[in-house]
């Protein structure tokens, strides 16, 4: 039998493998079964454990942490913990975000007291592998490990799962196993990507060819090809954000982007078009997109009701490079990489065309096609200026009510023109990321949680936002809704343990649910005599801005205000813009009062058209 050097235990094995991934920063609640992990954790010296006031908040954290990292880490117990955690793991499966989820167990005595006495302990059930059979539903790998010799394989497969498959796994360990010796890590772990082959290239040019085909079969009334790019999320999945830029730029190709790859690319390039979100699209981006281009390119996007916002399918005009592989039209081509997808693309489309031969603004064609409509920008550069109030007098006006555009609006100016820090926008569902979408933001400059949309997400993920390594120099921006700020306001305590100067925006919009309300009885926003909304979408009223007093601490400040009109969001606006201002001192909870019939303009297609009030 081979002696295993004692130098390595199953706990000392996991966190140097975590490290090596370049995981800095472990999120999660702790129990007594995980005690000798984190034990070893702080004295290997390499990973922060980051203590959170739910598991939910661990598991949103690491989600964040992971989008902008490539992968991140939850740690918690066994049951009443990871039952916490699975909504978490849920929403990264389904997003497609390399997140592993540590649950540690009750030891192997114990299991084995239960199977020959029937004696269940602390957090264990009657059926053994209740927790494994739910983490099978969420994640490429779960694995439950019960034996100190196989511990390094089963680790390594799992993490390997993770980086290959781009999604969650599941590591189950028995607390007793914590500090059993075994093997030392061997050969780094790296990404099993699947083999390009002869019959990949013979696809991939077919499908090429086949997107070239559809570009040149859908002219405009000119006969000049109008195509425009839709880039989706697995462009930052992926990591392509480069390659996305090296397209557009050579080829000068207009794009749009999906919410949920919102910021995969700086948003100042002259190509950007804006994000398209079906019905919920501003009207000018809807306008370009669906009816002055003639065929429209997915490339990463995802075919969900958040992207099509409204839409039940996409046309024969639509390419949908997504999931492995690529339908042009009615033809589907199987096994195709995105990865190589993109410059394949790129090199055909120039040789096509000319390197920059697809360069338009569609903004100015469809203007000077349709005349001159007032509602309709000019060009690409006064469809940006639309989004934010103009100078800076002309915002000192009296004070009028707040709205979600004029929110926002100002906002996008505050980003752009008055603030010099560098800041992540994290949104959470709902109205505030309809409100948030049409930001003007730098690369990698916002968050969101477009598919799985969990309320309350945005307040734990910005503690992951804060951390990651590559954009821990900038201060999260958080808008959240009153009713999903009461499902996660406790995660605010760790921005203020920790001294993360978040700015938390709070849309209270008179204590309810207003997407839910739109959702079910649109005709409530029709007008201010509506009837009243249904009873289940109002919440109990909170004062918001004085949780900050709650969680603030001698050493540890955190700051509350409420903003009810333009002439206090915009006085706010200029405190964050000073480094002595307390404010900026630590986080801050902004309430932002609004009225209930409010809503983003963005929404405007599902009110009543005869009822809709400007």
């Amino acid at each position: 039998m081979t002696a295993i050097e004692p130098g390595c235990t199953v706990a000392r094995y996991l966190a140097l493998r975590l490290a090596e991934l370049g995981i800095t920063h472990l999120f999660g609640v702790p129990g007594n079964h995980l005690g000798p992990f984190l034990t070893t954790l702080r004295a290997e010296g390499d990973i922060e454990w980051v203590g959170t006031p739910t598991e939910g908040g661990a598991g949103q954290a690491a989600d964040a942490f992971a989008r902008i990292h490539g992968v991140g880490a939850a740690a918690v117990t066994y049951s009443v913990g990871a039952f916490n955690l699975l909504n978490a793991c849920g929403g990264a499966y389904v997003e497609r975000i390399p997140l592993v989820a540590v649950n540690a167990s009750p030891p192997y005595e114990q299991w084995q007291n239960y199977r020959a006495l029937g004696l269940l302990t602390s957090h264990m059930s009657p059926r053994p592998e209740s927790n494994l059979d739910v983490y099978r539903q969420v994640t490429v790998d779960a694995q439950v490990i019960s034996n100190p010799g196989l511990a390094p394989g089963q680790i390594d497969a799992a993490l390997t799962a993770c980086l290959t498959e781009r999604r969650p796994v599941y590591l189950e360990v028995m607390e007793d196993l914590w500090d059993e010796p075994c093997p030392e890590p061997g050969a780094p772990i790296v990404p099993r990507e699947r083999p390009f082959s002869a019959r990949g290239r013979h696809m991939l040019d077919q499908a090429v060819q086949a997107v070239l085909t559809l570009v040149e079969e859908h002219p405009g009334p000119d006969g000049r090809p109008r195509p425009i790019v839709w880039a989706g999320e697995e462009i930052d999945r992926f990591r392509l954000g480069e390659r996305l830029t090296d397209l557009v730029e050579a080829t000068g190709v207009p794009f749009c982007t999906t919410v949920g790859a919102k910021a995969v690319v700086d948003e100042d390039l002259p190509q950007f078009h804006g994000v398209y979100n079906g019905g919920a699209s501003h009207p000018d981006v809807h306008r370009i997109f669906k009816d002055w281009a003639t065929c429209r390119i997915g490339l990463g996007a995802w075919s969900t009701s958040k992207n099509l916002g409204g839409a039940s399918c996409v046309g024969g005009d639509w390419v949908m490079a997504a999931n492995g592989g690529v339908s042009v039209g009615t033809s589907y081509f199987p096994d195709v990489q995105l990865e190589l997808l993109l410059p394949a693309l790129q090199d055909a489309l120039v040789k096509a065309y000319g390197t920059g031969g697809l360069s338009a603004d569609y903004f100015a064609e469809s203007y000077a096609h349709h005349g001159s409509p007032g509602d309709r920008p000019a060009a690409l550069e006064h469809h940006r200026a639309a989004l934010s109030v103009g100078a800076s007098r002309s915002r000192r006006t009296a004070g009028h009510h707040l709205t979600y555009d004029g929110v926002f609006d100002r906002i996008n100016h505050f980003l752009n023109q008055d603030s010099g820090e560098d800041w992540t926008v994290v949104s959470d569902a709902a109205f505030s990321l309809i409100g948030s979408m049409n930001l003007s933001l730098p690369a990698g400059g916002f968050l969101s949680q477009v598919s799985w949309l969990s309320i309350g997400w945005s307040v734990g993920a910005a503690t992951g936002a804060a951390l990651a390594p590559g954009r821990e120099y900038a201060r999260p921006m958080v808008f959240v809704g009153d009713g999903a700020f009461q499902e996660t306001c406790q995660e605010l305590s760790t921005h203020t343990r920790l001294g993360i100067r978040s700015v938390v925006f709070v849309m209270d919009n008179g204590h309810f649910y207003g997407v839910e309300q739109m959702l079910v009885h649109p005709e409530y926003y029709a007008g201010r005599d509506a009837a009243a909304p249904d009873f289940y979408n109002v919440l109990h009223p909170w004062h918001y801005e004085r949780l900050a007093d709650v969680f603030a601490g001698r050493h540890t400040p955190a700051n509350g205000v409420t903003v009810t009109d333009t002439r206090d969001l915009d006085d706010l606006l200029d405190r964050l813009t000073d480094p002595a201002d307390p404010v900026n001192a630590g986080p801050l909870l902004v309430r932002v009062r609004l009225d209930r019939h409010d809503y983003p303009r963005a929404m405007a297609y599902k009110v009543p058209k005869e009822q809709a009030h400007g």
